[in-house]
């Protein structure tokens, strides 16, 4: 059951990001967004954190870690309250995801030997997949307030400053 409900988000998502790509041209982006979501490295893992017996479930509440890359041993308990051993294999799958895909920020953040961290600009395609995909997960999980949310949450995302002003752009936000 936890795997047929995980599809039926992971369906719903699909489509209201590719409706999203679509309406600024990136049909093939919206067509093939998310694609690793299906492969066993990532699948089995969302599955059961999200769906699981003790898993958080995406229809009753919305996630903000699945855009912003929140570490699930600080968001995502179980429903005890515990930390899970599915919960590290959904940190390897976020991460999978995450590396596999440019459209999430996390992508364009490098780690720098001496412990910091660099933001590299994205390409403008991936800039417009991002925000599609934050439209589209909102519209998935019932909240479609896209700004509403990127401003309660831009503080947390590492962005370079014209990776930003093009976010702010597309959003009509303020800088």
């Amino acid at each position: 059951m936890k795997h047929l409900k995980y599809l039926s988000y992971v369906l719903r998502h699909k489509w209201f990001v590719f409706i999203e790509c679509c309406k600024v041209g990136l049909y093939w982006r919206g067509l093939v967004h998310d694609m690793s979501k299906l492969l066993p490295s990532e699948w089995y893992s969302y599955a059961e954190a999200f769906y699981g017996e003790f898993g958080y479930n995406f229809d009753s509440n919305y996630i903000p870690y699945v855009t912003l890359g929140w570490s699930q041993s600080a968001v995502l308990r179980d429903r005890r309250g515990r930390h899970t051993e599915a919960m590290d294999r959904m940190d390897n799958a976020w991460l999978l995801h995450q590396h596999r895909n440019p459209h999430h920020w996390q992508f364009w953040v490098l780690r720098e030997d001496d412990g910091g961290t660099k933001c590299l600009p994205m390409p403008l395609t991936y800039v417009f997949e991002m925000v599609c995909d934050w439209k589209g997960a909102g519209r998935a999980l019932g909240k479609p307030d896209t700004r509403a949310w990127y401003e309660a949450n831009r503080e947390l995302m590492l962005l370079h400053p014209d990776t930003r002003r093009k976010v702010h752009w597309l959003l009509g936000v303020t800088l």
